[in-house]
């Protein structure tokens, strides 16, 4: 079995194997370093979220104002 890495969220460390509360970390990661940088994963996936978000694509309304057919 391959090691897991884990970011602990209030340490700010990389934990080899899971050794926190899971409510404190982020994971698993397959290496050290991109544990490392889960914050930065974080961060440029919230802002690709919102700029989907802003899209035209969220502008539809998914059907939720049509009538219901009898």
């Amino acid at each position: 079995m391959s090691t897991e890495y884990w970011f602990n969220l209030r340490t700010g460390e990389v934990e080899e194997g899971a050794q926190s509360s899971w409510s404190q970390l982020l994971g698993p990661y397959p290496t050290r370093e991109a544990a490392s940088e889960a914050l930065k994963r974080v961060k440029e996936n919230n802002e690709a979220w919102e700029d989907e978000e802003s899209s035209e694509h969220w502008d539809d309304d998914g059907g939720h104002d049509r009538k219901p057919t009898s």
